[in-house]
């Protein structure tokens, strides 16, 4: 059960929110959570003044609309002293990849439930560190992978289908996704007032600012740190967060992952690698007959799931309705966020638990440091660790900039 402080419950119990990063995603995610009657959001942060005014601004108005208050919204420059306010149950986290994990382990240390934006991490590591925190410290942990929950219903019908075995067997996934992440190679700009740079900049690197990193201001776009490699995982990682993850999903290995990873020859190529899972499933990176998304290959026929499009081959596959015998998801509601509301009330694990986030973004992390070695890599899921590899080994983990290496 969901553990609010009596400073915490406020009207029929309700549960306090607070907003770590207001960017584009979470100022987004802020109208999923507005809506919910047993939940208020009460304190927003960011490290840029221009986001924080516009985070409180975009609370403010979302409680107008739905007719209710706002009032006492707090605002924050430093995510600690949000998450050390014992009227906040849990934090919802959008900031760039390289804080996920210091956030999610002092928010969980904090016994305030956690959802955080994918991917989880920016290594396997760190990954593991953060499914550790949540499961000692009993919070709800849910990972920002929506396509469990959301675009009409298209990527769990995906994997009922496949589960339930109406392509024949599985043999091979492909994942259309970009590429793994580049080294930091932006020059030094001269840094605007209204940035705490050294608070965005926290565990990575020291480096001068950059625009491209810290968009000045107010934006509409997503910023490319996701490119680079102190900060993210590139497009590898960025998308298939969520294309992984369904993949995992279907092939029922949410709490496992592959064996081997193997990739292309050609060594500019970001395109090709391959996992092998024990089952005998192979899974490439790269998109199969030009197409984004998931593509499963079975003995009996495909299917290609996107955000946008659900379609199988023989096209008689979806045609035909599962029946009680096949496999079923179990129902989630209305959408990610109220998902893990629901489950921060009832004690239950949500749709996209902290280990199943951990291991879908173990997947990309896996890639980029194939990519990056450029040289085949055995796995071992259960130990998480490369078998004989001092080399691979050298990067499950990466070391933080003082003082956050202590977390």
């Amino acid at each position: 059960m969901w553990g609010a402080s009596k400073e915490g419950k406020g009207p029929n119990n309700r549960i306090n929110l607070g907003l770590i990063g207001m960017g584009r995603r979470l100022t987004g995610v802020a109208g999923s959570f507005s809506d919910s009657t047993d939940a208020q959001i009460v304190a927003v942060c960011d490290c840029v003044d221009a986001r924080l005014e516009f985070g409180a601004q975009r609370v403010a108005e979302l409680y107008e609309k739905r007719k209710r208050s706002a009032k006492g919204l707090k605002q924050y420059h430093d995510f600690r002293e949000l998450i050390g306010n014992p009227g906040i149950d849990a934090v919802a986290i959008g900031t760039p990849d390289h804080w996920h994990a210091i956030q999610s382990i002092l928010a969980a240390r904090a016994k305030k439930h956690v959802y955080s934006e994918k991917p989880l991490t920016r290594t396997i590591a760190e990954g593991r560190a953060v499914v550790q925190a949540a499961r000692e410290n009993k919070i709800v942990f849910q990972t920002g992978s929506q396509q469990r929950t959301e675009y009409g219903g298209k990527f769990r019908m995906a994997v009922e289908y496949v589960r339930s075995g109406r392509i024949g067997e599985l043999k091979k996934v492909y994942i259309g996704v970009g590429g793994p992440p580049v080294p930091d190679d932006l020059p030094d700009e001269k840094l605007p007032p209204g940035i705490d740079w050294n608070m965005w900049l926290g565990p990575a690197p020291q480096r001068g600012f950059n625009e491209v990193l810290c968009p000045i201001g107010i934006h509409k776009h997503f910023p490319q740190w996701r490119r680079y490699r102190e900060y993210a995982g590139g497009s590898l990682s960025d998308i298939g967060a969520h294309h992984f993850d369904i993949a995992q999903w279907a092939m029922n290995e949410d709490d496992s992952g592959p064996v081997s990873i193997i990739p292309p020859e050609e060594q500019s190529a970001t395109q090709g690698l391959v996992f092998k899972y024990k089952s005998g499933i192979e899974m490439t990176h790269g998109q199969e007959l030009g197409r984004r998304g998931c593509v499963f290959v079975g003995t009996k026929g495909q299917l290609y799931v996107d955000r946008g499009t659900i379609e199988s081959t023989p096209d008689t596959i979806l045609k035909t309705p599962l029946d009680k015998n096949d496999f079923h998801l179990k129902e989630i509601g209305r959408n990610h966020q109220h998902n893990w509301l629901n489950c921060i009330r009832s004690g239950e694990l949500p749709v996209a638990d902290v280990e199943i986030g951990h291991r879908t973004n173990t997947v990309c992390m896996l890639a980029n440091i194939g990519y990056q070695l450029r040289r085949p890599l055995q796995w071992d899921p259960k130990k998480e660790e490369f078998k004989g590899d001092v080399g691979a080994n050298g990067l499950i983990s990466q070391r933080n900039r003082a003082p956050w290496n202590g977390v």
